[in-house]
């Protein structure tokens, strides 16, 4: 009788501190998948600053050497003040997706229109060196932002799967934001194509820029639906850019 009670308390024991040892493996889990985001948010986040610190002296450069629509080129610093602004109130990515992706939109035809209107432009170093730096971050934020939607994606599934979500509530891990950009032609890092003129796409018109969000107390939040077009695959850096993340 005795030896079975013991038997008994031996195999309680071996459970508990199996259960306990899953649950401090889970956790860790958790917390790797949470800093990983953070980790690949802040990679984007280093591009972006990159494009905002661009952008000014492209539009300078257009201004000096074109008679390019003065509006134009304000809305374009409008819409860059506004991510900026975001950025700087620590806004979620779902939040700054909406700002980013007309911006993205605005650069890629600003700069293709801008050449076929102008293209003495195409004889300005300074005008060729500012675009290709933009093309190369526009590349890198592509790269960049597919691997942080695929880290988010394998987060939200680990704090979703059961036992997992059980104490994903305890320990206050919440669902990550994507970033997504909605428009398929902006969805594709730009290529401008300087071979020859009257290749530029035609101009978008411009829309007003949507107003500045506030800022959400939880750093991630209920993500919108995901769309469909590979942004949650590991992507081939082929092309790093050498940038430590910022945290």
């Amino acid at each position: 009788m005795l030896i079975a009670l013991l038997i008994i308390i031996i195999v309680l024991v071996v459970i508990v501190v199996g259960l306990g040892l899953g649950a401090i493996a889970a956790y860790n889990r958790m917390v790797q998948g949470r800093n990983l985001v953070e980790q690949s948010w802040n990679q984007i986040d280093v591009e972006l600053n990159r494009r905002y610190d661009l952008i000014p002296n492209l539009v300078n450069t257009i201004k000096g050497a074109t008679n390019y629509e003065q509006s134009t080129l304000g809305q374009v610093i409008g819409l860059r003040n506004q991510a900026a602004a975001l950025a700087g109130s620590k806004a979620n990515p779902a939040q700054r997706a909406q700002v980013e992706e007309q911006l993205s939109s605005q650069l890629q035809n600003l700069v293709a229109v801008t050449v076929e209107a102008y293209p003495d432009l195409k004889a300005n170093s300074g005008f060729m060196q500012l675009q290709a730096e933009l093309s190369e971050i526009e590349s890198r934020i592509a790269n960049a932002r597919k691997y942080y939607n695929a880290n988010v994606g394998a987060y939200n599934t680990l704090i979703q799967s059961f036992p997992n979500s059980l104490m994903a509530g305890m320990g206050h891990f919440t669902k990550a934001d994507y970033f997504q950009i909605q428009d398929q032609a902006v969805r594709q890092a730009p290529v401008v194509d300087f071979g020859a003129p009257g290749t530029g796409a035609a101009a978008a018109p411009m829309q007003q820029p949507p107003a500045i969000p506030q800022q959400m107390s939880a750093p991630f939040t209920q993500p919108p639906a995901p769309a469909t077009g590979g942004d949650y695959a590991q992507p081939d850096f082929t092309n790093p850019s050498g940038v430590q993340d910022q945290r």
